[in-house]
């Protein structure tokens, strides 16, 4: 018997062996199980957890508990497991620290990459749920919305890291506060510091390997974001939009005027700094990518949140006639073209895994309504997630050494 979950051993080969499309390895199950568990005091939750992780690798279909229940034992099942994620009293995040810190015991991470998660509901009554506009979607929907923070390689990448967004409408309402069981600490963040704050708790909180983060800005405060990275010391580099207001420092550029220029016309005039960069890795197949670096500086309204300093702006796109596709700002001054593209590519990365392997898992498909409930089954459903990856680098591996 297995001590961490008293699993009997062999278990998963037999799975594989009937034909089940969702396959893992044991190996990766066992080490990352017992790194995961280690947190949790009483042996009947390590045991539930594995079986919780076992069912969302396993299970058909919806990662709901009563699927899960039907490949783990049925109904008592089912009701041990709701009280587990739902009803118990375990933290979640020595479990994420954990899972981040088995991570880089594997592979050594290139960044943190930012994701944000959108949920569609049917009802309002799903903790955090709300009507709203969704930037990256471009219309109303009724939704939770979360942000991931992304362990990333070029080879692998998984959440590590959550915050769901909690409105106004959740927050200041006792009675559905109470409902979701919101503890009392728990603030009204904009989506920047809900961005911001999850990234430089990873990046700079828990002890892993110092690394820049990587974001999709477009769509948030960027002076906000900007200033609380440089309030923590952590590197960044997001994206941002073509239209964005700033001030050349470059020597070779600087002195046109306007002094002001949105980002896609600095590119412009500097399109006789374009380098192609070659893909490598696990983009090999991909097309070369043409990219450049312009110093910059915010505008002084920016200034005015974010301070003084110089930054990098990186146009980054695929053909001459179009060019650039994507605008790119960093405070890695120092670092080299090909370094900077190579990091714009994880957020490749980070979707592929998403779409591929994180939303096939249940990451979207708790359907309790308490905030610890949700917390708890995206945290397993990212170890799940961890496990067939690291099962798939491992294979890997193993193909390349036969």
């Amino acid at each position: 018997m297995n001590a961490v979950g008293q699993i009997p051993a062999g278990r998963f080969s037999e799975n594989r062996s009937r034909g089940c499309p969702h396959t893992w390895d044991d190996r990766v199950f066992d080490e990352l199980s017992a790194a995961l568990f280690a947190s949790l005091r009483r042996s009947d939750q390590r045991s539930k957890g594995v079986d919780y992780l076992r069912g969302l690798l396993g299970a058909q279909g919806r990662r709901s508990i009563r699927n899960m229940a039907v490949l783990l034992g049925g109904s008592a099942t089912e009701q041990s497991l709701h009280h587990f994620v739902c009803n118990s009293t375990w933290d979640w995040m020595p479990v994420r620290w954990s899972l981040a810190r088995h991570l880089a015991e594997q592979a050594s991470p290139l960044a943190y990459v930012v994701r944000p998660m959108v949920i569609p509901k049917a009802g309002e009554n799903s903790v955090g749920v709300d009507r709203s506009y969704v930037s990256e979607m471009g219309q109303l929907v009724n939704a939770q919305q979360a942000t991931g923070v992304w362990f990333a390689t070029e080879e692998l990448s998984a959440p590590v890291n959550w915050r769901l967004h909690l409105s106004a409408a959740w927050l200041n309402d006792r009675s559905r506060r109470r409902q979701a069981s919101i503890p009392e600490d728990v603030e009204e963040l904009s989506p920047a510091e809900s961005a911001v704050g999850a990234a430089v708790e990873v990046a700079r909180g828990w002890g892993l390997p110092p690394r820049p983060v990587v974001l999709d800005a477009r769509h948030l405060d960027l002076a906000s974001a900007i200033s609380r990275f440089r309030a923590s010391g952590t590197s960044f580099l997001a994206r941002v939009s073509g239209s964005l207001q700033l001030t050349v420092t470059d020597p070779a550029l600087r002195g046109r005027k306007p002094d002001v220029l949105q980002a896609a016309q600095i590119m412009t005039s500097a399109r006789d700094r374009v380098r192609p960069v070659l893909p490598a890795g696990a983009d090999a197949g991909r097309a070369v990518q043409l990219a450049a670096l312009v110093r910059v500086r915010p505008s002084r309204v920016v200034q005015q949140v974010t301070g003084p300093g110089e930054l990098t702006l990186l146009g980054v796109g695929e053909g001459r006639r179009q060019w650039p596709t994507e605008f790119w700002l960093t405070d890695m001054t120092e670092a080299r073209l090909h370094a900077l593209v190579r990091l714009t590519r994880l957020t490749r990365r980070v979707e592929h895994d998403f779409r591929n392997t994180a939303d096939r898992l249940g990451i979207r498909d708790f359907i309790g309504r308490s905030y610890g409930g949700w917390n708890r089954h995206v945290t397993l459903a990212s170890a799940a997630h961890a496990v067939s990856v690291l099962g798939s680098l491992s294979d890997g591996m193993m193909a390349e050494a036969c």
